[in-house]
């Protein structure tokens, strides 16, 4: 009897919630805005571009260069942590 594909199983479950906790853990050490902005981009809630913007007190025109600078920041560290074989502990 194969493994149904469509059930990951407790392993896959515990290393997508690890790697989930690890990505969050890592938007939260970025610099500046860059946390809220991404939360904001990816809420359940869909904020529109407008509302981040109010949110963040920016220009709705500044919020796609800031995000590009944000994910660059976010790409660095988690290239430096995997790198590093990630953070202590």
């Amino acid at each position: 009897d194969p493994a149904d594909p469509a059930d990951p199983g407790p392993e896959r479950l515990a290393l997508n919630a690890a790697r989930g906790r690890a990505l969050r853990d890592a938007v939260r050490r970025l610099p500046g805005r860059c946390p809220r902005l991404l939360e904001a981009l990816l809420s359940p809630q869909d904020p529109t571009y407008r509302e981040i913007a109010g949110a963040l007190a920016m220009s709705q025109g500044s919020l796609g260069p800031e995000r590009s600078r944000c994910l660059g920041c976010l790409r660095r560290l988690l290239a430096a942590e995997v790198a590093g074989g990630g953070r202590g502990g």
